[in-house]
């Protein structure tokens, strides 16, 4: 748990130094926030912008952020002196996941709030958007373990997080693209939030996410078997 810990404050230090993981944390909520306010349609679905944006927020920031990270401290060689001082791979995970958590979720509240989302559909949101932030964490892991280097996370997670990010986009206007992003976390989960005052996800939407958590938990096993975190 110390060691966790530690590793938990190393990244809250190291924020202000990795602008391009800041980056990540802030441009969402931004941009919610000025579309929500600055462009407005008539007839427009109610909280349109904040579904839309919590989505692309839940499946970039984690899996940019923490593919990042994690590439970056092992092409530094940071892991493998975490290693030697005898920082245990779970602990480092768990430094670095709890952080990469706690960050999206401020962003994610600053921008549910600033759009007027009541106490009441507010814990629901929270509640789907952390399933997906979880599952992303994940994900972003294992790309970040499977990399040799930072410039080989980023060919990675960049075509892994569009797939994600922008299916639950596309699947609104093309029928096709719905049948596929059907079976995808995310469009799950877009759909959750298709009435963000009334969120339900139903048998086949869990299912569909359970499935979706137990092969990226897969990928990550599979990823840290073959690379662990000190490219050793």
């Amino acid at each position: 748990m110390r060691e966790a810990t530690a590793i938990f404050r190393k990244q809250v230090l190291d924020t202000r130094k990795n602008r391009a993981v800041l980056i990540q944390f802030i441009m969402f909520p931004i941009m919610t926030i000025v579309m929500s306010n600055a462009v407005k349609v008539d007839d427009m679905p109610e909280f349109f912008y904040l579904k839309l944006f919590s989505i692309m927020y839940m499946a970039m920031a984690p899996i940019v952020s923490m593919s990042a990270i994690i590439s970056e401290e092992k092409e530094k060689g940071t892991l493998r002196a975490l290693m030697i001082s005898n920082v245990s791979p779970a602990s480092y995970l768990a430094g670095v996941g709890i952080y990469d958590l706690l960050a999206c979720l401020i962003g994610t509240m600053l921008m549910s709030k600033a759009c007027g989302l009541d106490d009441g559909p507010w814990w629901n949101y929270i509640g789907v958007i952390m399933i997906g932030l979880l599952i992303s964490i994940v994900l972003g892991a294992a790309i970040g373990v499977l990399a040799k280097d930072q410039m080989a996370a980023t060919s990675l997670a960049v075509p892994v997080m569009c797939i994600f990010t922008f299916l639950p986009m596309m699947a609104q206007f093309n029928s096709t693209i719905a049948k596929v992003a059907k079976f995808f976390y995310t469009q799950q989960l877009y759909l959750a939030l298709t009435d963000i005052n009334n969120v339900k996800i139903g048998t086949e939407g869990l299912i569909i996410i359970a499935a979706n958590a137990i092969v990226i938990l897969a990928f990550f096993v599979l990823a840290f078997r073959k690379e662990g975190l000190a490219n050793e």
